[in-house]
């Protein structure tokens, strides 16, 4: 009886002594499945930009990108997010649209821009995009639609540009499942209100939108890349009046105008 009870102890002594020893690595670091993400999501975006780069234009205009940065900076340094992780692209392009690519390319058609009618509701839009990126939301889409494995071998294979370009397509012009699309939404409500901007304006563009679907099929392309504007304006309104928000517009007026007149030239 003796001998089994000092088995089971000398068992209990290992196990906890095995687990102890365990608790002190870093098992992901020693696997590298950290790193080996990250190289994936950069090559991944670097392959995708270098695609979109190659057939549309990048509007460079020197004001236009301050403009841009400076919302964008804005939204990044009221919510503690690396801004030099966002690399901002404005692309000379009628279609109302922008989306993430992987490693915090964040792409913004100059369609988009002349559609809103005020900063705020850009302001949400870019929101909406950098929640995309910062919660990982590009990478979950691909690795579910595309699967890990071929990601891999897209990424390390020098590149099929055709099956790169269908892949970027799948990213480009389909939706997100409804709860990371919420989820985005919902988190670029909270990085107005830490950066004082009104979500307001941006779920009457939401609600602009859907109601002007079938009218210009320039429009088609945020219909169908963000289905359900309607609903989705009426939970960023409902989730915006949890906070109070003193509207401190990033840009002066006269800078906005300039900003859309630039770009409807």
């Amino acid at each position: 009886m003796k001998r089994i009870i000092f088995q089971a102890l000398l068992l209990i002594a290992l196990f906890f002594c095995t687990w102890f020893l365990l608790q002190q690595n870093d098992w992901m670091k020693t696997f590298k499945v950290e790193e080996t993400s990250n190289k994936l999501e950069q090559k991944l975006g670097d392959l995708f930009w270098d695609i979109i780069k190659k057939s549309k234009k990048e509007n460079t205009n020197p004001f236009l990108v301050k403009s841009i940065d400076s919302m964008v900076s804005k939204i990044c340094k009221a919510n503690q997010i690396d801004r030099s992780q966002i690399k901002v692209h404005v692309l000379e392009s009628d279609d109302i649209n922008a989306f993430a690519l992987p490693n915090g390319h964040l792409v913004i058609n100059s369609g988009l821009i002349v559609a809103t009618q005020n900063q705020e509701a850009l302001c949400g839009v870019i929101g909406h995009e950098i929640a995309h990126i910062e919660l990982s939301h590009i990478m979950k889409k691909l690795i579910k639609e595309i699967g890990l494995s071929a990601l891999i071998t897209i990424s390390t294979s020098g590149g099929d540009s055709e099956i790169i370009k269908e892949v970027l397509k799948k990213l480009t012009a389909s939706a997100y499942d409804r709860t990371l699309e919420k989820e985005a939404d919902l988190k670029a409500v909270e990085y107005l209100k830490n950066a004082d901007i009104s979500a307001e304006p941006f779920a009457n563009f939401l609600y602009e939108i859907a109601l002007r679907q079938g009218d210009e099929p320039k429009y088609l392309t945020w219909i169908n890349t963000h289905p359900d504007t309607k609903e989705r304006a009426a939970y960023i309104i409902e989730k915006s009046k949890e906070y109070r928000v003193i509207n401190k517009p990033v840009l002066t007026p006269p800078s906005w105008k300039k900003l859309k007149a630039i770009l409807q030239e």
